[in-house]
This record gives C-alpha cells, sequence and structure tokens, in this order.
C-alpha cells in the first residue's frame, strides 16, 4: 500500500500520545489499519514543554502503530491544543478582475489568502482560516459561492490563532522523530469531524472534548463552525485533587478516578469504602466512595461552568443562534460516571456521548470507537480529505497541461501542413479543429463535474 491511500493522525496530549494510521474503503468510510500509544511525559496543558521526552513517546506510538498494520510512516498530521489557541470573527472581500467570469476555487483561495496576511500580535500566528458565509455583490447567505457571477466576493471568517514557539516546538518533535509534518488541525476540529453528523452541525451543537490536560469546545450551526474555544482544565486536574484530597500517590488517584469515579455524590451510599494499599509497609487507607464523588463533582462543576460560559458568549441564549442538538461530550474524560446528566442538570441541554465510529467503516475495532480515540479518528479523516483535495487539483492541473500542450501540437501541426500543401481542400482542416472542439467540450464537462 502506499503512503497516498494512507494517512496517519498524531495526537499529542497532555497523558498520551496516539498514532492512527486509516485508509478510505471501497465505500468510502474510514478503516483503521494501524494504531499505536505512549505515555505523554513532555506535556502540560496541551503544550509540549520537554522535547526530548515527547520526541521518545511519538517515536514510541509511531514504532507501535507501525507494527500493528506493518506500514511504514514518513508523515503525519498533527493535532494543536492549549491555553494560547484563541479565535476571532473577521470579514473580508476580494474585488475580482473580470465579473463575467464565474467564480473558482482559485478566488476562494486568494480571499483566504488575504485573511492569512492579517496582523496579529507579537509571537502569533494564524492556524485556520475557516470560511463561514459568503457575499457576491451584496447577496448576503451563500454557502458555496462557486460558479456564481459576480464582482465583489465577501466572506465571514472564524479565524483560529497560536502560539508560533508552541506550534513550531510540536513541528520540532515530529521533525526529529524521523516524521514528515504535513499539516496542523485544530484538535476540536478534529474531534467535531469524527463524532458528529451532520444533522447535528445544521441543527445546531456544542462539542466538548474533555482531554487530559485541556477541556475543547467547537460550536456548530447551520452547518457552520462558529465558535471554538480550548480551556486550560481537564482530567489531570481531577486525578490531582483527588490525590491532594485523599493524601494518596498520583497512579492510585488516576485508578481511584478510572473505577470509582462518579461525577454524583448522591449515586454513593455513606457506607461504600474503598481500601488502598499503603506505601513500603504502611498501613492501608479507606476512602469512602461519597467523599472521593464529591471531590470529583467540585472540580468537574468547574469546568463545566467554564465551557458552559463560552457557549453563552456565543450567544446560545439568543433564539437565531439556539443549539437544537445541545452538547456532544467526547475525549478521555466523557468516560467518567454520570457526567452526562450532570451536564444536563448544569445546562438544561440536551447531551450525549460521542463515540467516533460516525465515520468508520463497521469492521473496526471496538477498541478504535472509544472517545478516547476522537481526536486521532478525526486527524485520519481530515488527512484524507485533504489528500483527496490534492489529488483532484493535481488531475485538474495535468488535464489543463496535457490540454495546453495538444493545442500547442495541433497548431505546429497545422502550421507545417499548411505550409507544405498551401492548395489542400479545407475540409480535412475543419474536421481535425472538430475533432479539437469535442475534446474541449469533454475536458469542459469532466471540470464543470469536478465543481
Amino acid at each position: 500500500m502506499e503512503q497516498n491511500d494512507i494517512a496517519v493522525g498524531l495526537d499529542i496530549g497532555t497523558t498520551k500520545i496516539v498514532a492512527m494510521i486509516g485508509r478510505k474503503n471501497e465505500y468510502g468510510k474510514v478503516e483503521i489499519v494501524g494504531i499505536g500509544k505512549s505515555k505523554s511525559l513532555g506535556v502540560h496543558r496541551g503544550v509540549v514543554n520537554n522535547i526530548t521526552q515527547t520526541i521518545q513517546s511519538i517515536q514510541q506510538a509511531i514504532q507501535e502503530a507501525e507494527a500493528d498494520s506493518g506500514l511504514k510512516i514518513s508523515e503525519v498530521v498533527v493535532g494543536i491544543a492549549g491555553q494560547h489557541i484563541r479565535s476571532l470573527q473577521h470579514s473580508d472581500y476580494i474585488t475580482r478582475h473580470n465579473p463575467d467570469e464565474v467564480i473558482d476555487s482559485e478566488d476562494i483561495h486568494t480571499l483566504c489568502n488575504q485573511v492569512h496576511k492579517l496582523v496579529m500580535l507579537p509571537g502569533e500566528e494564524i492556524i485556520h482560516v475557516l470560511p463561514q458565509e459568503f457575499k457576491v455583490d451584496g447577496q448576503a447567505e451563500i454557502k458555496e459561492p462557486i460558479g456564481m457571477y459576480g464582482g465583489r466576493l465577501e466572506a465571514n471568517f472564524h479565524v483560529v490563532v497560536g502560539q508560533v514557539s508552541s506550534i513550531r516546538n510540536i513541528g520540532r518533535c515530529v521533525k526529529s522523530a524521523g516524521l514528515e509534518l504535513s499539516a496542523v488541525t485544530l484538535e476540536p476540529l478534529a474531534s467535531a469531524n469524527a463524532v458528529l453528523s451532520q444533522e447535528e452541525k445544521e441543527a445546531g451543537v456544542a462539542l466538548i472534548d474533555i482531554g487530559g490536560g485541556t477541556t475543547d469546545l467547537a460550536i456548530f450551526k447551520d452547518g457552520i463552525i462558529r465558535h471554538t474555544a480550548v480551556i486550560p482544565f481537564g482530567g489531570n486536574v481531577i486525578t490531582e485533587d483527588i490525590k491532594e484530597g485523599c493524601s494518596i500517590i498520583e497512579k492510585q488517584a488516576e485508578l481511584l478516578k478510572i473505577k470509582f469515579g462518579s461525577a454524583w455524590p448522591g449515586e454513593n451510599k455513606d457506607n461504600e469504602i474503598v481500601s488502598i494499599p499503603g506505601l513500603r509497609g504502611r498501613e492501608p487507607k479507606e476512602i469512602t466512595l461519597k467523599n472521593l464523588s464529591k471531590i470529583i463533582h467540585a472540580r468537574v462543576v468547574e469546568i463545566i461552568d467554564q465551557v458552559y460560559l463560552e457557549i453563552k458568549n456565543y450567544g446560545h441564549d439568543e433564539q437565531k443562534k439556539k443549539l437544537i442538538a445541545g452538547i456532544v461530550l467526547t475525549g478521555g474524560g466523557a468516560q467518567l460516571k454520570h457526567l452526562k446528566q450532570l451536564v444536563e442538570y448544569i445546562t438544561g441541554m440536551d447531551t450525549r456521548i460521542g463515540y467516533p465510529n460516525e465515520h468508520l467503516a463497521g469492521n473496526n475495532d471496538s477498541e478504535t470507537t472509544s472517545p478516547v480515540y476522537a481526536t486521532a479518528v478525526g486527524l485520519v479523516m481530515n488527512s484524507l480529505e485533504q489528500g483527496n483535495n490534492k489529488y483532484q487539483e493535481e488531475v485538474l492541473l495535468s488535464q489543463k497541461r496535457s490540454l495546453e500542450e495538444k493545442v500547442d501540437e495541433q497548431h505546429d501541426e497545422e502550421e507545417d501542413e499548411y505550409d507544405t500543401y498551401r492548395e489542400e481542400p479545407s475540409s480535412s482542416k475543419v474536421a481535425r479543429k472538430s475533432i479539437f472542439d469535442k475534446w474541449a467540450e469533454k475536458f469542459k464537462d469532466f471540470l464543470d463535474n469536478a465543481e
């Protein structure tokens, strides 16, 4: 299998690093052919703070994925998160030189490039420029302007901005691990691709991805991304609280959270107790599950409040911006017991747990469809999508070039024949020209269908 057919997503998280290899099957669904994961040691709240350890963790995850799939990995798409990420709304326009020609992807590309030149704060750089709605000659609410006539093309953009140093550090880790970095994608956007359906994006939905170090938010309405945010709290803060509150070591706190943790204290009876072995010959500790869930509850409420504040900032209270599909929870933190009920209770919005099986082929391993792998699956999907677009562009360019070459050849042939046989009847020339016309028409149809 060639590298072109496959895509590799690398999710550099705070608690784990996941390398996932996928390809599209004949039905257009994504098939996961290999997965590798390693403990993330050099990342804090989504930001690399130890280059050497991060490189080792990436190499370990990549080796595991290669062994699992039997493939060699050369390039990856990486997810980016962290508290340095911010987003803003921006409007821009271009005046087209020839309004008599239809708008094509080149015009949209020019408009997006213009936004990329925006002046940011020192040390910041634009990660994504996402067009929302377009305006053509003042006509508003156009979702797809390609193929329309117009002189002035205008658009609202959702611009995602991050710190240059953080992005470069990730790039350096990937390159030092012997890989090529093909693209950087915002993690909440990747997760959203993996777990949300098109209907939910149309109706209005907030995706909350609770990771180890950060909680990522992406809001969609009318099928368009409306708001993104990264909140610098995640599952690790809950573990830290359990460690402090129960005076135990981190490993034990993590296990307690996973096995017995609940976000709703009312669920546990007072006499439910778990015993934890003491360190090096010390007496075992006894912890009541009610106390444990109280500690977890306090921190989870804080995280949800922060996220709900972002949802309100977007304007969820307005009738026009209402998120009808409610909230979708994903990421490792979404596996916490009774979290769904607590989120519904605090926000009053419908909530479900998001599994990344929306676009996956049915024969994938059940482990792959866990909320933990939502970002990795989304990165693979994004990479396949980008590869497909790139391939289509290359096909169109090569077709265009071959057409130009044929025209030149045809022209040269005709000139030669004209010089040799000046007296030749014109009918053969007409026939030759008509064959070329037919070919040109076919190519034009191909282009129209591609659009």
